[in-house]
Parts: structure tokens; C-alpha cells; sequence
């Protein structure tokens, strides 16, 4: 049974495991705000929140909760890839989502453009600090994440991976009428250069 559990669960002692907690629960609840300040920008979103905003308009859910049920049905990819999670992969699933919905409930979009334009150019910055902390803190992979390293260890290159998943979701979400404009090519352009800075400076060893 422990060999078993090794092979599905991304394990620590908990001692380890509470010290890393904080960490990854803050990175997850900014990672969430960095969502909205870009939803109430209202100039567009991340691929994946577009896709999230189309399903939120079509089926009149709030958008947090929209990305907590796709980060469950993603996290159940993981089974067929034999991909490990962790208590932060749990955790990513459920708090983005309800940190999303809690920001945008005091958070409106200003009638100022330079006010909409400021929130959108610092939403993936935030999430790029928030990534940091939370894959810094080693706890599991994000469901998006798992799914993407799940193909690369079979194979297939994680740059094609990562470019076939966001533009499948992005166009499903653009269908669904997901916010998609100056926003979403700027988190395209900086979320990666944010990631690889703040990476290094969160990682827990």
C-alpha cells in the first residue's frame, strides 16, 4: 500500500509539509487575485481564464466556481497519465476559485481605461509571483500543470503540449464568449519571464 501510494501521491513528512503550507496557500489566494485584477480589467484574460469566462457566460456560474470544477476534472486526467499529486495540487483546484470569486466581489471594473489597463498589465505579474510560491513550495503540481509534465514523460514535447492545450481552451472559450484582447497576448508575453524571476527566489529546499 505505501509503495502504491508513492506512485499517485506527491509525499512529505508533515512537519516539512506544514512548513511549506503557508507558502503555497498564499501563492494560490494571489494567483486567484492576479485573475481578477485581469477580469476586471476587462482588456482580457489568460487563455485558460477565457475559457473559464465562456463557460461562466454560457451556464450563469460565477467564474470562480467554473475554475474549481475544470481544475477537478483536469486533476482527474491525472489517473490515465499516472501523473502524482500532491496536497497543493488539491489545494490549487480549490482556492484559486474561491479567491477569484471573493476579489471580484469588492473588485469592479473601473470606468478609467488607464485605471482597466493597469489592472490587466499587473495581473501577470502577480500570478507570476504567486506561481513562484506555490510551485516553490513543492507541495504538487497545479492540475494544468500535471497534465501538461504527464505528456512530456510519455514523450511529446511540453512546448507543444502547453501551445495545443491553451489554444484548444482559448478557442472554446472565444466561442463561448470568453473576454480574449490586449490582455491575453500580454500574459502570453510575460507570464513566462515573470515565472523563471520569481521561481528561483521561492523555491523551498
Amino acid at each position: 500500500m505505501p509503495n502504491v501510494l508513492s506512485r499517485m501521491l506527491v509525499l512529505r513528512p508533515w512537519r516539512d509539509t506544514l512548513r511549506r503550507l503557508p507558502q503555497v496557500t498564499i501563492g494560490l489566494w494571489l494567483f486567484g487575485m492576479g485573475v481578477a485584477f485581469m477580469v476586471a480589467g476587462g482588456l482580457g484574460t489568460a487563455p485558460w481564464d477565457v475559457f473559464h469566462q465562456g463557460v461562466a457566460t454560457t451556464t450563469g456560474m460565477t467564474l470562480g466556481s467554473v475554475i474549481m470544477l475544470t481544475g477537478i476534472v483536469v486533476v482527474l486526467g491525472f489517473i490515465p497519465l499516472r501523473e502524482r499529486l500532491g496536497l497543493g495540487t488539491i489545494l490549487n483546484a480549490i482556492l484559486i476559485g474561491i479567491s477569484v470569486d471573493n476579489t471580484l466581489s469588492w473588485l469592479h471594473q473601473p470606468e478609467s481605461l488607464w485605471l482597466r489597463i493597469a489592472l490587466t498589465a499587473t495581473g501577470p505579474l502577480l500570478i507570476g509571483l504567486a506561481s513562484g510560491l506555490y510551485i516553490g513550495g513543492g507541495l504538487g503540481p497545479g492540475p494544468r500543470d500535471g497534465i501538461m509534465t504527464g505528456f512530456a514523460k510519455r514523450g511529446f514535447a511540453i512546448w507543444k503540449v502547453r501551445t495545443i492545450l491553451e489554444l484548444s481552451v482559448m478557442t472554446i472559450g472565444i466561442l463561448l464568449g470568453g473576454s480574449f484582447g490586449f490582455g491575453t497576448a500580454w500574459f502570453a508575453l510575460s507570464i513566462g519571464p515573470c515565472v523563471q524571476f520569481f521561481l528561483p527566489r521561492c523555491r523551498r529546499r
